[in-house]
Parts: C-alpha cells; structure tokens; sequence
C-alpha cells in the first residue's frame, strides 16, 4: 500500500503512553508506512495539519483533551482521514460515541498489534489508499521470500525455515540495510519482551544463518553493541 504518487503511507500514532506509541510506530514501519507520533491531543491536531496523515491511530484518554475532541478538531481541518480509535474501555456507549464522532474503527486495550495493523489496513483500502503491491514477493539481493507461500529461495536452491525463522527473514528483508535491535526484533518477531533472555535473538540468527548464509557469500550481518542486518551481496 502507498499513496497515489507512489510515497509510503503516512500513519498519526497518539498515545500518550510512549512504550504504545512506539510498539504501534514500530509495526507501522514494519509494515513500510510512515509513522509519525504525537502524545497530546494539542501536538496531534498540530501534527495532522501538517503531515496530512493516511490514517490515524487515536487513543481516547489523553492528558490535554480526550481523542474525541482531537477527532473532531482534525476533522476540521481533513474530513475524511480514517480514524481508529484506541480504548480501554469496551462499552457498548464508548462505541457509539467514538463512531458517532466520526470515528471509523475501536481496538480496545489490551490489543495485539497484527489486529492493529490488519484494522488499519482495512481502513486505509476502503478510503481509497493504493495497493501497489504486484505480488507478495520479498527480493534482496539473491534471496527471494513468498510472504502468501512462505517459499524462500537463495539463487535457485530453497531454503525450509520453521515458521519463528521464516518471520524474522521477514522482518530482516522488510528493512534491507536497516540495522535492527535485539529488542526490535523481540517485539516483532516475538510480540514481547524476554525479560532480558534477548540470546533467543542471537541463538535464531545462528539458525538462519547456517541455512541462508551457508556456503555463501554473508547476508546477515552483527553489528556490535547494534543488532543485526541483511544487506546483498554487493
């Protein structure tokens, strides 16, 4: 999915919950969309007029103002920017208020981020946002990844990875030449926090390196005291 010119769709996370606002940022950028933060509802109607943004994710409690009265201040300003709202409360009145506001779609906390990310994708399709995507291929260098088949293929030889394995060469060849943390990496990947035991990273990459890397020319690279990164044989 990109915009009509062919640049990543641009996606508003307020929350003024950091940690949240980050983990959604970090599943939007994932998914090669553009996110932009705000943690006030003052600094998200700011934001908006500005960035323009192809969706926004919106938390209702906020410190300055509540999501309703930002909903309706952006609205102002852009009519039709979809809106999803974050709450932690599920009552059937919170719904229709939100809805009501001009609102397009609820996830109620606790939630996961694929839900977040399949809400928003939804959103942005009906809106009127373009696929672009011809087919579900991953290509680096040599090395081709079928997000729909889960194939993957070094030059003409198929690589078999268990599903953690096939998730983080994903992750890895979503972001070529981007260097990415240990935690970054656990709350992709994983969906939470080890609690320190971040040597699943390192024992995972151990694995996909002896099957992607094998005999080869390295494309998974350390990056000391950094993390790790994929980049084409040059």
């Amino acid at each position: 999915m990109t915009r009509p010119d062919g640049s990543p769709l641009r996606v508003l996370v307020v929350d003024d919950e950091v940690n949240i606002a980050e983990l959604i940022s970090m599943a939007v950028r994932y998914e090669g969309w553009e996110p932009s933060v705000a943690h006030t509802g003052s600094k998200a109607v700011i934001t908006a007029k500005d960035l323009r943004p192809d969706a926004v994710v919106l938390d209702v409690m906020l410190p300055d103002f509540d999501g309703m009265e930002v909903l309706r201040r952006m609205r102002s300003q852009h009519p039709d920017v979809p809106v999803l709202f974050l709450t932690a409360r599920d009552s059937v009145e919170d719904r229709v208020s939100g809805l009501t506001a001009g609102g397009d779609d609820y996830v109620t906390k606790p939630f996961s981020l694929e839900e977040v990310i399949a809400r928003l994708r939804a959103l942005m399709r009906r809106s009127g946002a373009t696929d672009r995507r011809e087919s579900s291929l991953l290509t680096v260098g040599d090395l081709r990844l079928d997000e729909d088949s889960h194939e993957v293929f070094r030059g003409d030889d198929e690589i078999h990875l268990t599903a953690t394995e096939f998730e983080l060469l994903r992750f890895l060849m979503r972001n070529p030449r981007r260097v990415l943390s240990k935690p970054q990496i656990l709350d992709r990947v994983w969906n939470y926090d080890f609690g320190g035991q971040a040597n699943v990273v390192e024992l995972y990459i151990s694995y996909l390196r002896k099957k992607v890397d094998a005999g080869r020319p390295a494309m998974i690279h350390t990056m000391r005291g950094a993390g790790y990164v994929l980049k084409p044989v040059e």
